[in-house]
């Protein structure tokens, strides 16, 4: 993602995270790595499938991927605002 000219406002953030919820929820590759993203998620993996399987498991919410690919600058989506 490029760094924004100014910060998302929070109706900005929603839909830049809900488009790339659709597009990873729709098959898109990711832009995380696995590895960052079960490190980042371990807690829960390990809660879910415990010590053993977290390693192999994978976080599968997209919302949640998208949400930490936002985070971490990942997503190549900008906003254009309209200049009133």
């Amino acid at each position: 993602m490029v760094k924004p000219a100014r910060p998302h406002t929070r109706f900005e953030r929603a839909r830049i995270i809900g488009a790339r919820a659709l597009q990873i929820g729709m098959g898109a590759p990711l832009f995380a790595k696995e590895d960052d993203l079960r490190e980042a998620f371990r807690e829960e993996l390990v809660s879910l499938h415990g010590h053993e399987e977290a390693g192999v498991r994978f976080v599968l919410d997209p919302l949640k991927i998208a949400l930490f690919e936002y985070e971490h600058e990942l997503i190549p989506i900008d906003i254009d605002p309209h200049e009133a």
